[in-house]
């Protein structure tokens, strides 16, 4: 037998009258479609059901018998279910396998299309629009747009940002009858890329006439509750089949929490902070996530408790907050958030990650009675409370302690932590440092505003104290650089009554700088700050101070603005000292403003260099060229 009829699933026999009827009968056959490998992972189960769906239709024939239905195509069903779930707008790249799906988006105007450079990139803004927006959505083609896009829904998963990665893919004919297409890999495979998706998204499906109802509603709410990513693949002939779908909406919820288990888990919870002398918070990004900040805020004013983040929260808790302290970093933190961490005799955690970036490099030491609170499961010592959701743990936790009286309130930090706040004042004649430069961006910020961080020296924002409302965007625990300025498009299209602040360096730049030009399109108004020093800065930290692996080509970065839009009225500015910067920051946000900021290749933030010398010493060993002289940038 050939090796593609093999591979092909078996003909359903109801197929090719619903493919020439656009009608799908009542009862058909199916197709039979065949996992991937099955991989153990976190938050994933391929076993509920197949990368193709549960075929047999059973779940939709309930569904119709017992609520109202009608008719519809399910690229609109797709689309609406889409719109239900809060997403207005998708981003993505046409290919000839999903441009069926884009012209009845284009014909309904269910959402907005938002058209990238490359997958890669809308990959990267789906994620920094369901940052503020609560989910994303993008469209890929086959296999080539799909694997362009895989590092940025990696990262989503990571990050813990809920996207759904649609993909247009061959026909459902050329599997069934194992026609070979393009964008693939003419083998007479056609799992290879939900495989992929496997290892990176909470949940996978590729649609057919009998699945598609359930599946897309799977995958979305798995998107939802579990704020991961999900894959979904649409043949290119199905999108305008017509099926029974529900008529309800889709409800977003999460599944209750076991009544009983969640008394327990709130009363031991209460019990412990209530007799504990020095509690506190320990607060990781799934606060935000999940929508618990604000609890966390009250039940930490309640008991007079010292909340600190760690820096993937960063704007989490807001900094300005009576009770918040800090960043917490391990060695690394301010000895008062140290302290408070540290010293704590009942840690609250929420959703708590560690990896070396966050820990001060595996210096983290929590106290022994921790409490690790997660998005669907608490640890209390030796007792482990499953089926409860952490927004009704925080809230029935909030709810239950009594007030606290006798405690003093927390110390804190100055504001404009380190070597961020120091230096030269704003208005010299001086080359410009890193250290005045983000001592005036600290006197820039204002109460609202959306900040996008990129890995590199501009990690030294994590150093300032941000205003009341603000909104903190970055990849710190994935850490691709060049994610900022895709999501930057995202967070401005989610929010674009906001102001926007790009801050980023060269290196990262050059890796996704051709989205500039969709922001320009689309007359968008952000401030972006680049900082020009040659190369890969904070790599130069980790080894090759002077080598050349870590320069880079010369751009005329604040030419390029007219060169993506020759009649932007962008306002481009080249700052080489603090005056120069000044002038550029007192700028009207009025356009988009581009600020490059020329400084030397090896000034960089001391906080940054020592991570990036001692992250060196994790990834080299004992035995690493890191130890050669000269080998590293090292702190001033």
């Amino acid at each position: 037998m050939p090796l593609q009829r093999a591979l092909a699933p078996p003909k359903g026999p109801g197929y090719e009258a619903a493919r020439n009827s656009l009608v799908v009968p009542p009862v058909s056959g199916s197709a039979s479609l065949r996992r991937p490998p099955t991989i153990s992972h976190r938050k994933m189960d391929i076993s509920r059901s197949p990368p193709g769906g549960d075929d047999t239709g059973d779940s939709e024939a309930q569904t119709m018998s017992t609520s109202p239905s009608r008719w519809m195509t399910i690229g609109d069903f797709l689309l609406r279910r889409l719109k239900e779930a809060g997403v207005g707008h998708l981003f993505g790249v046409p290919g000839d396998f999903n441009l069926e799906l884009l012209q009845q988006l284009q014909d309904t105007g269910t959402l907005k299309w938002v058209g990238n450079c490359s997958e890669l990139n809308a990959s990267y803004a789906a994620d920094g629009y369901a940052r503020l927006n609560g989910m994303g959505a993008l469209l890929v083609t086959n296999a080539v747009g799909a694997l362009s896009a895989i590092n940025g829904v990696a990262g989503s998963y990571s990050e813990h940002v809920p996207v759904v990665c649609i993909c247009g893919s061959i026909p459902l004919k050329s599997i069934d009858r194992g026609l070979g297409m393009h964008h693939t890999m003419a083998d007479g495979t056609w799992d290879r890329f939900l495989g992929a998706y496997a290892q990176v998204t909470a949940a996978q499906a590729r649609l057919t006439p009998h699945n598609a109802v359930t599946e897309i509603d799977r995958l979305i709410l798995t998107a939802w509750r579990e704020k991961l990513p999900v894959y979904l693949e649409l043949p290119s002939d199905i999108a305008y089949l017509d099926i029974e779908v529900p008529e309800a909406p889709l409800v977003l919820a999460q599944p209750p929490s076991d009544p009983e288990r969640l008394r327990s888990c709130i009363t031991a919870i209460a019990d412990h902070l209530s007799a504990a002398k020095s509690p506190a918070v320990l607060v990781d990004l799934d606060a935000d996530r999940f929508g618990v900040a604000a609890d966390v805020m009250g039940l930490a004013e309640k008991l007079r408790l010292p909340v600190a983040v760690i820096s993937t929260a960063k704007a989490v808790i807001d900094e300005t907050f009576p009770y918040y302290v800090g960043i917490y970093n391990g060695r690394a933190s301010e000895p008062h958030v140290r302290a408070a961490i540290e010293t704590s005799d009942c840690l609250l955690s929420i959703g708590y990650r560690p990896i070396e970036v966050t820990t001060g490099d595996f210096t983290a030491s929590l106290p022994a009675d921790t409490i690790q609170a997660r998005s669907h499961s608490v640890d209390i010592g030796d007792d482990n409370y499953q089926a409860v959701t952490l927004q009704e743990v925080i809230r029935g936790v909030l709810d239950t302690v009594p007030h606290g009286t006798s405690r003093a309130a927390p110390q804190r930090g100055a504001t404009g932590r380190g070597a961020t706040a120091t230096g030269a004042p704003a208005g010299g004649s001086t080359n410009l440092t890193q250290a005045a430069y983000w001592q005036a961006i600290q006197s820039y910020l204002r109460a609202g505003d959306v900040l996008l961080l990129d890995n590199g020296t501009s990690y030294a924002l994590l150093g300032l104290q941000l205003p009341p409302d603000c909104t903190f965007v970055g990849s710190i625990n994935w850490g691709s650089i060049g994610y900022s300025v895709a999501a930057l498009l995202g967070t401005l299209t989610a929010a674009p009554d906001r102001r926007h602040l790009l801050f980023l360096g060269d290196g990262s730049f050059q890796l996704t700088a051709q989205e500039l030009s969709t922001i320009l399109r689309h007359d968008h108004k952000p401030v972006i700050f680049l900082i020009n020093n040659g190369g890969y800065t904070i790599e130069r930290g980790y080894l090759g101070k002077t080598e050349q692996y870590n320069d880079i080509a010369t751009w005329a970065y604040a030419d390029l603005p007219r060169v993506l839009r020759p009649d932007t009225t962008a306002r481009s500015f080249v700052v080489k000292t603090p005056a120069d910067l000044a002038e550029a920051l007192s700028a009207p946000n009025d356009t988009l403003i581009f600020i490059e900021a020329v400084m030397d290749p090896y000034d960089a933030p001391a906080a940054v260099m020592a991570s990036s010398n001692t992250g060196a010493d994790i990834d080299y060993g004992p035995r690493g060229p890191q130890h050669r002289d000269n080998a590293q940038l090292r702190p001033a």
